[in-house]
């Protein structure tokens, strides 16, 4: 794997190969930053990770200079391994990654973000509970999105915070915003 664009890169990054996340590829991350880097000044974000896997999504927001990102991992062994690559990247200024389990961090936060994503597991069984318990603690800046990585099996369209839907093959990305 390898971070697409800004201050790191082409820096290349490999999880073990017992490594039980499925990484966003390399293919969608690009496609799907295009479409970041037309809204965002990512300098000015406060960016939450949520199910951080490999840290991909971290490291390329970091890359192009957000400078405040929380990154929550429930696995020991991806959790390890996304601390790692924020101290090889030289990231943690940057980059707070939590080891715990992404409902209960909902449900206990108090911060607002800008730009959150979340990448569940696709046979995750409450999966589409995540972005009604995320809307529910109203997470989001006044002019925030919330973006779900899910597989074309899932349909968020019907959500009324739903705005837009990008497909990358098998990846989707959900879209949603404070309305």
């Amino acid at each position: 794997m390898r971070i697409i664009s800004g201050t790191l890169k082409g820096r290349r990054f490999s999880p073990p190969k017992s490594f039980s996340a499925r990484p966003t590829t390399d293919i969608a991350r690009e496609s799907l930053f295009n479409v970041l880097n037309n809204r965002l000044y990512f300098s000015d974000l406060k960016a939450l990770d949520l199910f951080g896997g490999t840290g991909s999504i971290s490291y390329e927001l970091a890359s192009r200079g957000c400078e405040d990102i929380t990154t929550v991992e429930l696995n020991y062994k991806h959790y390890s391994f996304i601390k790692s690559m924020v101290k090889e990247f030289a990231l943690e200024s940057q980059i707070n990654v939590l080891k715990g389990d992404v409902f209960k961090f909902i449900s206990r936060c108090h911060d607002k973000f800008d730009m959150v994503f979340a990448d569940p597991p696709f046979d995750l069984p409450t999966i589409e509970s995540i972005p009604d318990l995320f809307f529910e603690q109203d997470l989001l800046t006044e002019d925030g999105f919330f973006i779900m990585e899910h597989s074309d099996k899932k349909s968020f369209e019907s959500h009324p915070n739903f705005t837009e839907l990008r497909k990358y093959g098998k990846v989707h990305f959900s879209f949603f915003e404070n309305k």
